[in-house]
Protein backbone atom coordinates (compact mmCIF):
# COMPACT_ATOMS: atom_id res chain seq x y z
CA UNK A 1 0.00 0.00 0.00
CA UNK A 2 1.77 2.91 -1.32
CA UNK A 3 -1.08 5.73 -0.78
CA UNK A 4 -4.72 6.02 0.52
CA UNK A 5 -8.05 7.20 -0.85
CA UNK A 6 -9.85 8.89 2.21
CA UNK A 7 -13.50 9.68 1.87
CA UNK A 8 -16.66 11.39 3.78
CA UNK A 9 -20.17 11.09 2.75
CA UNK A 10 -22.37 13.53 4.12
CA UNK A 11 -25.60 14.91 4.22
CA UNK A 12 -26.63 18.38 5.18
CA UNK A 13 -24.40 18.13 8.73
CA UNK A 14 -22.85 20.69 6.85
CA UNK A 15 -21.04 22.79 9.52
CA UNK A 16 -19.45 19.51 11.38
CA UNK A 17 -18.54 17.95 7.67
CA UNK A 18 -16.67 21.43 7.46
CA UNK A 19 -14.98 20.83 10.48
CA UNK A 20 -13.89 17.25 9.52
CA UNK A 21 -12.41 18.26 6.03
CA UNK A 22 -10.26 20.93 8.02
CA UNK A 23 -9.17 18.05 10.54
CA UNK A 24 -7.93 15.73 7.61
CA UNK A 25 -6.51 18.59 5.37
CA UNK A 26 -4.53 19.74 8.00
CA UNK A 27 -3.42 16.55 8.82
CA UNK A 28 0.79 15.86 9.23
CA UNK A 29 0.60 12.90 6.77
CA UNK A 30 3.20 12.72 4.52
CA UNK A 31 2.12 9.65 1.79
CA UNK A 32 0.26 9.97 -1.12
CA UNK A 33 -3.19 10.38 -0.68
CA UNK A 34 -7.04 11.35 -2.44
CA UNK A 35 -9.50 12.97 -0.68
CA UNK A 36 -13.14 12.85 -2.10
CA UNK A 37 -16.38 14.33 -0.36
CA UNK A 38 -19.66 12.14 -1.29
CA UNK A 39 -22.39 14.48 -1.08
CA UNK A 40 -25.72 12.46 -0.60
CA UNK A 41 -28.69 14.51 -1.92
CA UNK A 42 -27.91 17.35 0.77
CA UNK A 43 -30.00 20.40 0.21
CA UNK A 44 -29.50 23.16 -2.60
CA UNK A 45 -27.91 25.45 0.23
CA UNK A 46 -25.64 23.00 1.57
CA UNK A 47 -24.47 21.72 -1.99
CA UNK A 48 -23.74 25.25 -2.59
CA UNK A 49 -21.79 25.34 0.94
CA UNK A 50 -19.71 22.17 0.01
CA UNK A 51 -18.94 23.72 -3.62
CA UNK A 52 -17.58 26.44 -2.27
CA UNK A 53 -15.47 24.68 0.03
CA UNK A 54 -14.07 22.26 -2.24
CA UNK A 55 -13.05 24.92 -4.89
CA UNK A 56 -11.04 27.09 -1.25
CA UNK A 57 -9.58 23.42 0.53
CA UNK A 58 -8.94 21.40 -2.81
CA UNK A 59 -10.70 18.40 -1.83
CA UNK A 60 -12.81 16.73 -4.99
CA UNK A 61 -16.44 16.76 -3.89
CA UNK A 62 -19.04 14.18 -6.03
CA UNK A 63 -22.61 15.43 -5.84
CA UNK A 64 -24.25 11.97 -5.78
CA UNK A 65 -27.33 13.52 -7.92
CA UNK A 66 -24.93 13.57 -10.84
CA UNK A 67 -24.81 9.93 -10.95
CA UNK A 68 -28.02 8.49 -9.41
CA UNK A 69 -31.29 9.20 -8.88
CA UNK A 70 -31.81 6.65 -6.07
CA UNK A 71 -32.95 8.28 -3.08
CA UNK A 72 -30.23 9.04 -0.33
CA UNK A 73 -29.23 7.26 1.81
CA UNK A 74 -26.17 5.92 -0.75
CA UNK A 75 -23.74 4.64 1.34
CA UNK A 76 -23.79 1.28 -0.58
CA UNK A 77 -22.86 3.10 -4.34
CA UNK A 78 -20.17 5.39 -2.17
CA UNK A 79 -18.36 2.74 -0.73
CA UNK A 80 -18.21 0.62 -4.57
CA UNK A 81 -17.17 3.95 -6.60
CA UNK A 82 -14.57 4.20 -3.71
CA UNK A 83 -13.44 1.03 -4.09
CA UNK A 84 -13.05 1.13 -7.77
CA UNK A 85 -10.60 4.49 -7.14
CA UNK A 86 -8.66 2.49 -4.49
CA UNK A 87 -7.82 -0.35 -6.74
CA UNK A 88 -6.71 1.77 -9.45
CA UNK A 89 -3.71 2.59 -7.81
CA UNK A 90 -3.65 -0.99 -4.95
CA UNK A 91 -3.96 2.26 -2.61
CA UNK A 92 -5.87 1.82 1.15
CA UNK A 93 -9.48 3.22 1.23
CA UNK A 94 -10.13 4.92 4.56
CA UNK A 95 -13.36 6.26 5.45
CA UNK A 96 -13.87 9.21 7.96
CA UNK A 97 -17.82 9.85 8.64
CA UNK A 98 -19.10 13.59 8.79
CA UNK A 99 -19.33 13.11 12.48
CA UNK A 100 -15.58 12.58 13.43
CA UNK A 101 -12.86 14.97 14.07
CA UNK A 102 -9.52 13.13 12.89
CA UNK A 103 -6.21 13.96 15.17
CA UNK A 104 -2.92 15.24 13.29
CA UNK A 105 -1.22 11.92 13.08
CA UNK A 106 -4.76 9.47 12.73
CA UNK A 107 -4.14 9.30 8.88
CA UNK A 108 -0.50 8.87 8.86
CA UNK A 109 -0.49 6.37 12.16
CA UNK A 110 -3.61 4.24 11.05
CA UNK A 111 -1.57 4.01 7.65
CA UNK A 112 2.02 2.92 9.50
CA UNK A 113 -0.55 0.47 11.65
CA UNK A 114 -1.48 -1.65 9.00
CA UNK A 115 2.04 -2.06 7.75
CA UNK A 116 3.17 -3.71 11.33
CA UNK A 117 -0.13 -5.37 12.30
CA UNK A 118 -0.21 -9.07 10.98
CA UNK A 119 -2.68 -9.92 8.42
CA UNK A 120 -4.36 -6.19 8.66
CA UNK A 121 -7.64 -6.37 6.88
CA UNK A 122 -9.38 -3.05 8.84
CA UNK A 123 -7.45 -0.43 11.23
CA UNK A 124 -10.17 1.43 13.21
CA UNK A 125 -8.93 4.30 15.20
CA UNK A 126 -11.15 4.50 18.74
CA UNK A 127 -13.68 6.96 18.87
CA UNK A 128 -14.00 9.98 22.18
CA UNK A 129 -16.20 12.26 23.52
CA UNK A 130 -14.99 15.91 23.61
CA UNK A 131 -13.57 15.53 26.88
CA UNK A 132 -11.36 12.29 25.52
CA UNK A 133 -13.51 9.48 26.77
CA UNK A 134 -13.88 6.49 24.44
CA UNK A 135 -17.50 6.51 23.02
CA UNK A 136 -20.20 5.04 21.08
CA UNK A 137 -20.04 2.43 18.84
CA UNK A 138 -16.40 1.58 21.11
CA UNK A 139 -17.39 1.34 24.51
CA UNK A 140 -15.95 -2.04 25.00
CA UNK A 141 -13.13 -0.74 24.37
CA UNK A 142 -12.50 1.29 27.59
CA UNK A 143 -9.67 -0.42 29.98
CA UNK A 144 -7.71 -0.65 26.84
CA UNK A 145 -6.75 2.82 26.05
CA UNK A 146 -3.07 3.72 24.26
CA UNK A 147 -3.41 0.07 22.92
CA UNK A 148 -3.52 -1.55 19.28
CA UNK A 149 -5.39 -5.06 19.37
CA UNK A 150 -6.69 -7.45 17.01
CA UNK A 151 -10.49 -7.70 17.55
CA UNK A 152 -13.42 -9.98 16.84
CA UNK A 153 -16.74 -7.23 17.20
CA UNK A 154 -17.00 -4.99 14.44
CA UNK A 155 -14.97 -2.18 13.20
CA UNK A 156 -17.25 1.49 12.73
CA UNK A 157 -16.11 3.29 9.64
CA UNK A 158 -16.42 6.63 11.64
CA UNK A 159 -12.89 6.19 11.51
CA UNK A 160 -11.43 3.10 9.49
CA UNK A 161 -8.59 2.36 6.82
CA UNK A 162 -9.38 -0.94 4.77
CA UNK A 163 -6.16 -2.56 3.02
CA UNK A 164 -5.92 -3.41 -0.49
CA UNK A 165 -5.21 -7.15 0.39
CA UNK A 166 -9.18 -7.05 1.64
CA UNK A 167 -10.49 -4.37 -1.45
CA UNK A 168 -8.47 -6.63 -3.29
CA UNK A 169 -10.25 -9.89 -2.23
CA UNK A 170 -13.70 -8.64 -1.34
CA UNK A 171 -15.98 -7.48 -3.96
CA UNK A 172 -18.39 -4.46 -2.74
CA UNK A 173 -21.07 -5.15 -5.23
CA UNK A 174 -21.53 -8.69 -2.92
CA UNK A 175 -23.33 -6.37 -0.14
CA UNK A 176 -26.64 -6.64 0.46
CA UNK A 177 -28.56 -4.00 -1.58
CA UNK A 178 -31.45 -3.96 1.16
CA UNK A 179 -29.05 -2.19 3.42
CA UNK A 180 -28.28 1.29 4.78
CA UNK A 181 -24.93 0.57 6.34
CA UNK A 182 -21.86 -1.94 5.79
CA UNK A 183 -19.40 -1.83 8.37
CA UNK A 184 -20.80 -4.89 10.17
CA UNK A 185 -20.49 -7.13 6.95
CA UNK A 186 -17.50 -6.04 6.04
CA UNK A 187 -15.58 -6.27 9.34
CA UNK A 188 -17.36 -10.25 9.36
CA UNK A 189 -16.15 -10.38 5.80
CA UNK A 190 -12.20 -9.23 6.79
CA UNK A 191 -12.29 -12.06 9.48
CA UNK A 192 -13.85 -14.55 7.36
CA UNK A 193 -11.60 -13.95 4.92
CA UNK A 194 -8.65 -14.69 6.94
CA UNK A 195 -7.49 -10.87 7.77
CA UNK A 196 -7.36 -9.59 11.38
CA UNK A 197 -9.22 -5.87 11.97
CA UNK A 198 -7.46 -3.84 14.71
CA UNK A 199 -8.23 -1.47 16.78
CA UNK A 200 -6.19 1.77 17.71
CA UNK A 201 -6.79 3.15 20.65
CA UNK A 202 -3.72 5.25 20.79
CA UNK A 203 -5.24 7.29 17.90
CA UNK A 204 -8.24 8.72 19.32
CA UNK A 205 -11.19 10.43 17.05
CA UNK A 206 -13.47 12.89 18.62
CA UNK A 207 -16.89 11.38 17.15
CA UNK A 208 -20.08 13.43 18.11
CA UNK A 209 -22.45 10.11 17.79
CA UNK A 210 -25.03 10.56 14.88
CA UNK A 211 -24.12 14.17 14.04
CA UNK A 212 -24.39 13.33 10.64
CA UNK A 213 -27.92 11.37 11.32
CA UNK A 214 -30.06 13.51 13.85
CA UNK A 215 -33.10 11.32 13.80
CA UNK A 216 -31.04 8.74 15.62
CA UNK A 217 -30.81 10.88 18.41
CA UNK A 218 -33.85 8.86 19.29
CA UNK A 219 -32.26 5.18 19.97
CA UNK A 220 -31.08 6.95 23.34
CA UNK A 221 -33.88 9.87 23.80
CA UNK A 222 -36.62 8.01 22.68
CA UNK A 223 -36.02 4.48 21.80
CA UNK A 224 -39.90 3.73 21.35
CA UNK A 225 -39.90 6.03 18.48
CA UNK A 226 -36.76 5.01 17.17
CA UNK A 227 -37.24 1.21 16.97
CA UNK A 228 -41.07 2.52 15.21
CA UNK A 229 -39.17 4.52 12.48
CA UNK A 230 -36.84 2.03 12.36
CA UNK A 231 -38.82 -0.86 11.44
CA UNK A 232 -42.48 0.54 9.50
CA UNK A 233 -39.68 2.88 7.53
CA UNK A 234 -37.54 0.74 6.90
CA UNK A 235 -34.39 2.82 8.25
CA UNK A 236 -30.98 2.01 9.45
CA UNK A 237 -30.52 -1.39 8.11
CA UNK A 238 -27.20 -2.61 9.01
Amino acid sequence: MEGINIITPVKDSIDSTLETIKAILSSNISVPYTYTVYNDFSSAENTKRLEQASKEYGFTLVNLSDVTNHPSPNYLLVLQMAQKEALKRDWGLLLVESDVIVGKNTLQGLYYGTKMCEDCGIAAAVTVDEDGEINYPYKYAKGRERQVYAVRKHCSFCCSLLTPQLLRKYDFSQLDASKNWFDVTISHESLRLGFKNYLFTLLPVVHRPHGSRPWKQLKYKNPLKYYWLKYTKGLDKI
